[in-house]
């Protein structure tokens, strides 16, 4: 099993930069597929960016696309959502994501919560205007 850390959120203004990382244990970090996903108050979760086991591929939701880059480093066992030009709206906790997958699927990703077995515990962001 793996375990996932998240660390990387705060307080920023609109406009501003933060980048979140995700730090997993416990696994094989270059056979899982990695997500963020995010949770406004009041609302649903959403998805924001995926990305395959390789780093060759990746997926971002249209509200952050442009603003948002996903990407993964697999020496270090870590995922990265650099997040630029934010806007109150990006509020959420954000939350990392993992699902194992075969080699072969080195282009995989997911983008829907019931596709992922491990959460991390989360860290907010919030954005003021």
């Amino acid at each position: 099993q793996v375990q996932l850390v998240e660390s990387g959120g705060g307080l920023v203004q609109a406009g501003g930069s933060l980048r979140l990382s995700c730090a997993a244990s416990g696994g094989t970090f270059s056979s899982y597929v990695m997500g963020w996903f995010r949770q406004a108050l009041g609302k649903e979760r959403e998805f924001v960016a995926a990305i395959s086991w390789s780093g060759g591929s990746t997926v971002h939701a249209n509200s952050v696309k442009g603003r948002f880059a996903i990407s993964r480093d697999n020496a270090k066992n870590t995922v990265y959502l650099q997040m630029n030009s934010l806007k109150p709206e990006d509020t959420a906790h954000y939350s990392c994501a993992a699902r194992q997958v075969p080699r072969y699927q080195g282009g995989s990703y997911y983008t829907q919560e019931y596709e992922y077995n491990y959460w991390g515990q989360g860290t907010q962001v919030t954005v003021s205007s």
